[in-house]
């Protein structure tokens, strides 16, 4: 397929191997922050995903940050190694933490302002919990969006996984900021087997910046921008509230 666009009559869907698709899911089960990446297809195949590739990013429960060298160095590497844009750089995967993988206003704005001008492009979002989301945007013609779903593609011949190499991709690339947190979790880390505590917002664990006016003060010293994005995140993701209803105190 050369063109996803010719095919928006033909119920396109975003696909990927059985191997890529194993190590989307382990990178967004290696953390409980964001993680973000492009989908690489091949040049006959762009909306079959064959590898994910991650960029050096900071990350937090709500955010995944880029490093702007990292992504230009990517497509260089990219380009070098024959690859056209359309082949890594349209297709953009993150994750979310809990059940909801529906895109927020800073997903939206996001995608708008880096991907609105190619000719085509995705976003995928795949959340913790198993649900997904993907839109189809192309700009040919009157242009226009279409939500796709999301298929693993088990006739397409695939690798075997590689969990000790998707392991170091994901500790060269992400470094994390456990400021805030939205679950309760121990994470043991492969490069020095240490146990990193990451405390629930209930406190279960250790004293958590979600625990009654330590969540206030923590939105308080936020700045305009980030204090908008983390509460227009927490209204998206509504289990957070659920989960913790009655446990955070406001007095």
């Amino acid at each position: 397929m050369k063109n996803p666009k010719k095919n928006q009559q033909q119920n396109p869907s975003l696909r990927f191997s059985p191997t890529a698709w194993a190590k989307l899911v382990f990178l967004r089960d290696m953390t409980d922050n964001e993680v973000g990446g492009f989908g690489i297809t091949e040049a006959d195949d762009l909306l079959l995903v064959t590898d994910i590739a991650l960029v050096k990013q900071k990350v937090t429960p709500i955010s995944v940050a880029f490093d702007d060298d990292a992504v230009a160095n990517f497509f260089e590497d990219q380009v070098d190694a024959g690859r056209k844009p359309e082949q890594f750089a349209r297709i953009w995967l993150h994750t979310h933490p809990g059940n909801s993988p529906q895109p927020s206003f800073t997903d939206e704005s996001t995608f708008q302002r880096v991907f609105g001008s190619c000719d085509w492009s995705i976003m995928a979002i795949v959340a913790q919990q198993g649900s997904t989301f993907a839109r189809l945007r192309f700009n040919a013609g009157p242009g226009g969006e279409v939500k796709i779903p999301i298929n693993i593609d088990y006739s397409c011949e695939f690798d075997a996984s590689e969990v000790e190499a998707w392991q170091q991709h994901y500790i060269t690339n992400v470094a994390e900021d456990n400021t805030f947190t939205l679950t309760g979790k121990s994470r043991k880390h492969a490069d020095n087997q240490e146990e990193v505590e990451v405390f629930g917002c209930d406190g279960s664990e250790g004293l958590s910046v979600f625990d009654g006016q330590d969540l206030l003060s923590e939105i308080d010293s936020m700045d305009p921008m980030e204090r908008e994005y983390f509460m227009e995140e927490l209204t998206i993701r509504s289990e957070f509230w659920d989960e913790y209803e009655g446990e955070v105190s406001y007095e």
